[in-house]
């Protein structure tokens, strides 16, 4: 896997050159100095991999990222000298596409680098995220067959990865005022930064996003967030709890595993919503909860910072509706009102 790294530090750059050449099948292909130097070089030389620092002289690893992921995308992980301490930054960048963050790696007097197993697992996930190392897919088994859902309680499920921070938070503010649905979200994110994520949720949408505690129940009105890297799946009495399997699952807590525990054991309707991201987990959960009678919905490809997961669910024939983002919330809106699942269907969403 060829990696490209973008530093305005010498002693950085060494030290990220050292911790990629140090593991087999890694190679740098080209280091920047800068963020706009970085947009070129990956312009001129795409490689598989961005190691991309937040802080730096003429275009920060924000920006940077952006265009990147505009102009010429590709995975990028954020590099930065210390990640809870610039934990707004690391959200800007992943909703423009990051994949996920990791501390900078120190280079020792001695040569040595502290911190470099942490990226090097990183970069891992990320080669099998992009198929740079053996597939990894969640199993799927189809849910049962039920009879049609009973009239109860509704659910909204949110799944997302690349580029969702910024999603999630624009669907849920645009969702009517005093919204009274539950409302259950999985996005792809290392556990690290889940707390700080529902804080980011909250205040960039205005609504109070909860994480979700083992044995907690979604309840109207309440917005929760899966908060470890186990799955969140939805048990036959109707708590919702976390489970490490299946283990080979890399897209970790994986939209799908939610999906189909939904699709099994939510006794109502709903609606599901799968929003940007890379890969494609969270079709087959979504083609099931559409053989529920639920609504569903697919981020359209020109709002998507990655159209992977929407694609890969409307090529399987999941989505009901795919949407611009600014649309989303108000097809939710529309699914739900057209078979009265929802008493919040005669509000028009919030803009």
């Amino acid at each position: 896997m060829r990696v490209g790294i973008v530093n305005d530090s010498v002693m950085a750059r060494e030290a990220l050159r050292r911790v990629v050449a140090s593991a087999s099948g890694l190679e740098v292909a080209w280091t920047a100095r800068d963020g706009a130097e970085g947009v070129e070089r990956v312009r001129a030389d795409p490689p598989d991999l961005v190691l991309m620092d937040l802080f730096m002289p003429v275009m920060d690893g924000v920006e940077s990222t952006r265009r990147i992921m505009k102009e010429s995308p590709c995975a990028i992980l954020v590099v930065t000298a210390t990640v809870s301490g610039q934990i707004d930054k690391v959200y800007q960048a992943m909703g423009f596409g990051a994949l996920d963050a990791v501390d900078t790696p120190v280079l020792a007097a001695c040569g040595a680098c502290s911190g470099g197993a942490d990226l090097l697992r990183k970069i891992e996930t990320v080669g099998k995220l992009i198929g740079k190392y053996q597939p990894c897919r969640t199993p799927w088994t189809p849910p049962p067959e039920t009879p049609a859902a009973a009239r109860g309680e509704p659910l909204l499920a949110v799944g997302a990865s690349t580029g969702g921070p910024f999603a999630v938070a624009e669907v849920l503010k645009d969702l009517p005022r005093g919204w009274d649905v539950a409302t259950v979200i999985v996005q792809h994110v290392d556990s690290f930064f889940v707390s700080g994520l529902a804080g980011w949720l909250s205040e960039h949408s205005g609504r109070r996003v909860e994480l979700i505690r083992e044995g907690d129940r979604p309840s109207p009105g309440k917005f929760l967030l899966a908060a470890t890297g186990d799955h969140l799946i939805l048990g036959e009495d109707g708590r919702l709890g976390y489970t490490p399997e299946p283990r080979a699952a890399c897209y970790r807590p994986s939209v799908d595993v939610f999906f189909q525990s939904v699709a099994r054991n939510w006794p109502g309707a709903g609606a599901a919503a799968l929003l940007t991201g890379m890969g494609r987990d969270g079709a087959e959960g979504l083609l099931a909860l559409r053989r529920r009678g639920w609504c569903t919905i697919a981020q359209d490809e020109a709002t998507s910072v990655v159209w992977g997961m929407p694609r890969a669910a409307v090529e399987r024939g999941a989505a009901e509706v795919v949407a611009p983002l600014g649309r989303v919330a108000e097809s939710i809106v529309r699914g739900l009102a057209a078979a009265g699942r929802t008493g919040a269907q005669a509000q028009a969403p919030r803009r």
